[in-house]
């Protein structure tokens, strides 16, 4: 029976003429063969869905040969074929002579034949008949075993079972009765509302097949985590760790005066060109930030305040700080969460303040293989009374050591809002070079006194590029591979979840790992700080 419908054919054919059929495994087809009942269970199943037969299992166990087993019940077992080769008379077989004859037979049956006292051992190594014949039991019970299924001594089936001459199995068969919608025809069912019956009208009258809810599905190919959310969890873990609360960064849309003015960004700067920033065209401007700050920024802007600066010595105008941008940094959600901080501070004192986030940027640059006009940006704000430049480079430590970057070097660099400031770069295997992944630095007083904080706080902060320390841990050296319309998809599922090892060492500017041991790190930070120092006053005479 080779196809399912004519084993449902069979099936019913059978049922009309006897009414119930008692054991599927009596079941014959036209040429007398049996049916595989694997088979018969899957036409079951498809005819009891329509409603036209019923069945329910029948299960029995039965004994079997082996193919040891079923070689034995035809040919003898092998303490018979031992006893056959052993030649009547007192001239007897060496055992040497035994093996070679009979093979593997000859070791096996030997000790069965001692122990039925067939045969016996004589000096040299003869052996020799101690019975004229034999009934070989062995071969009679396998052969009742196959025929039968099984024997009445439970011994002997243990026995056989150990011997590995037979075995134990599970055999199902299938009790079958009508069901309520028995019939000769076997009425095809649709599986789906198409769009033709829809416009027909078919599907009124058509017959549908029964969902099965406990089928297994086809397994769903599922989506997969970007390479870039998985490093960005990581880093969030590393902040979570330290103590550090996230920042709100929901806006892209941000207005000039908070991501250029407010961070003391003079309005002249290239950065504000549209060559390197996107402006909005529709709405254009907004004039949603407190009047008081625009004043006061608008002042240190111009003069200094009272900041000790001399400020810019320009004309600041509010219709360049109203411009709305895409945000070109996250810094300007810091500017106003330190504003915010400043209210705090008025109502109920200062407390130190630890901000990160890590969200979307966007700069009007070039793309190439380490630039991407929109990106994500790593930040992070320690706001606390008395911090130095040795604090920042203190906490870099820690922070880049738990980021698990092999190699780490500073470089001194300049910031409109932040003094001293300082360029941070990792060593990129991929591209063989020194890559640029973030900037680290000092808010400057013309930033901080106008958003209210107190003359003693300071504010260290840095910035980092997610894609290029993914590129460092993932080997990407183009970053147009890891983010835009050029991805992979199969980069993004198939890469695992990577571990930012936090054991990896530090490569810091002014830190020797060679220094004897009882160095301590603040020893280490003063050097580190005095060699930074000494390449920032080399560049100013420079």
């Amino acid at each position: 029976m080779s196809s399912q419908d004519d084993l449902q054919t069979l099936v019913l054919t059978t049922l009309d003429k006897q009414g119930v059929i008692e054991d599927t495994t009596y079941l014959k087809t036209a040429d007398g063969s049996a049916v595989d009942q694997l088979a018969v269970l899957g036409a079951l199943n498809s005819l009891r869905s329509k409603d036209m037969v019923d069945y329910k299992s029948i299960e029995r166990e039965v004994w079997t040969l082996t193919e040891e087993g079923r070689e034995l019940a035809e040919s003898g077992s092998h303490e018979a074929r031992v006893f056959d080769a052993v030649p009547a008379g007192a001239e007897g077989i060496t055992i040497p002579d035994l093996q070679a004859k009979l093979g593997k037979s000859a070791s096996i049956g030997q000790g069965k034949a001692f122990k039925n006292k067939w045969i016996n051992k004589q000096p040299p190594n003869i052996l020799v008949r101690i019975v004229d014949s034999i009934v070989d039991q062995t071969k009679i019970d396998l052969q009742q075993l196959q025929s039968t299924g099984t024997l009445s001594d439970a011994k002997l089936l243990a026995d056989y079972k150990k011997r590995k001459l037979a075995d134990k199995q599970k055999l199902f068969a299938y009790s079958v009765s009508k069901g309520p919608e028995f019939s000769l025809e076997i009425k095809k069912e649709a599986t789906d509302v198409t769009y033709e019956m829809l416009q027909s009208g078919e599907w009124k009258n058509a017959t549908f097949k029964k969902y099965n809810f406990d089928a297994v599905g086809v397994a769903p190919s599922g989506g997969a985590l970007h390479p870039l959310m998985k490093v960005r969890q990581e880093f969030r873990e590393i902040f979570f760790e330290m103590g550090f609360q996230e920042m709100p960064t929901n806006r892209f849309v941000e207005s000039s005066f908070w991501n250029f003015d407010a961070l003391f960004q003079p309005q002249q700067h290239p950065a504000r060109d549209a060559h390197d920033t996107f402006f909005i065209k529709d709405p254009a401007t907004t004039d949603r930030f407190p009047k008081d700050l625009m004043e006061r920024i608008k002042v240190v802007h111009e003069n200094g305040g009272d900041t000790g600066s001399i400020g810019y010595n320009y004309h600041w105008k509010q219709e360049e700080a109203e411009k709305l941008i895409l945000r070109t940094h996250t810094t300007a959600v810091s500017s106003y969460m330190l504003y915010k901080l400043a209210q705090e501070t008025k109502e109920s004192g200062f407390r130190p303040a630890k901000y990160f986030s890590i969200d979307r940027v966007f700069r009007n640059e070039s793309v190439d293989a380490t630039h991407l006009a929109e990106f994500h940006q790593i930040e992070g704000v320690i706001a606390d009374k008395n911090l130095s430049l040795a604090d920042l480079i203190g906490f870099m430590d820690v922070f880049f050591k738990k980021m698990g970057m092999d190699k780490i070097r500073f470089k001194p660099t300049y910031n409109p809002y932040t003094e001293p400031s300082m360029e941070i770069f990792s060593w990129h295997d991929g591209l063989k070079t020194w890559v640029e992944i973030g900037n680290s630095g000092m808010f400057r007083p013309e930033m901080l006194l106008p958003l209210g904080l107190p003359p003693d706080v300071r504010v260290i902060a840095w910035g980092l590029g997610l894609e290029r320390p993914t590129m460092v841990k993932y080997g990407i050296s183009n970053i147009r591979d890891l983010l835009g319309h050029k991805v992979n998809l199969a980069l993004i599922h198939d890469n695992a979840v990577p571990r930012l090892d936090k054991k990896m060492g530090k490569e810091l500017i002014g830190i020797n790992l060679e220094q004897p041991a009882e160095e301590s790190t603040k020893e280490k930070v003063s050097a580190a700080v005095q060699g930074l120092v000494n390449k920032v006053e080399n560049m100013v005479v420079n």
